[in-house]
């Protein structure tokens, strides 16, 4: 009774063994399909199926490859920044109509700010000339002294070298100064196309 008993109860957890076992398919790279326990390691990272003992499905893992991921990460990115750059478009959109009533009101900021910079550079190439007469006048003086057989003080080198500096840095700043100037007219003039695009669109 009792080896009845041990034997029941070993064909009971075989047919639960059996009841629960469940099987993997997977492709290998040459395309040949397998079915297994176990996934190698090197396949557990691609597409396979999960099949219990009568065959039916139970789990299916998709697994994209880096390029996949890559190219989504991408698409993604590219959309945020489209997203971004219309939300950015329109915020400037309503600050244009809310800041101009007409293309003359534009024109009238332009040359206020226009006014500001030409004085700006007015006010270095001043700068500038005075800077180039002294400079001269220090090269003139130590152009004397040289004639005149004396060794030329280290002050009026260190004078020289000074004003060249001076100057360079003059010519930077005027050169900014008109950069900046180019830049002003052409958003100005952007804003005013943008304008009337968006006035005319309004008509329609």
């Amino acid at each position: 009774m009792k080896i009845f008993r041990a034997s029941l109860a070993l064909l009971v957890v075989a047919f639960s063994t059996t009841a629960e076992a469940k099987l993997y398919k997977w492709v290998d790279d040459k395309g040949v399909t397998h079915y297994s326990e176990v996934i190698p390691p090197e396949h557990t990272n691609k597409n396979n199926v999960l099949l219990n003992n009568q065959g039916r499905l139970i789990k299916r893992n998709e697994k994209i490859n880096n390029m996949e991921q890559r190219a989504n990460g991408e698409d993604e990115a590219n959309i945020r920044i489209e997203n971004e750059a219309k939300l950015e478009q329109s915020r400037k959109d309503n600050a244009l109509l809310n800041t101009f009533s007409n293309e003359k009101e534009i024109d009238l900021a332009l040359e206020r700010n226009l006014h500001h910079l030409e004085s700006h550079i007015s006010s270095i190439q001043s700068l500038q000339k005075a800077a180039q007469e002294s400079l001269k006048n220090y090269q003139q003086e130590a152009v004397d002294i040289k004639a005149a057989g004396r060794k030329l003080p280290v002050s009026i080198q260190a004078d020289i070298t000074e004003g060249e500096n001076k100057l360079a840095k003059l010519q930077q700043n005027l050169v900014k100064a008109q950069e900046k100037m180019a830049a002003v007219k052409a958003s100005y003039e952007a804003d005013k196309i943008r304008f009337r695009e968006l006035n005319e669109g309004t008509k329609k």
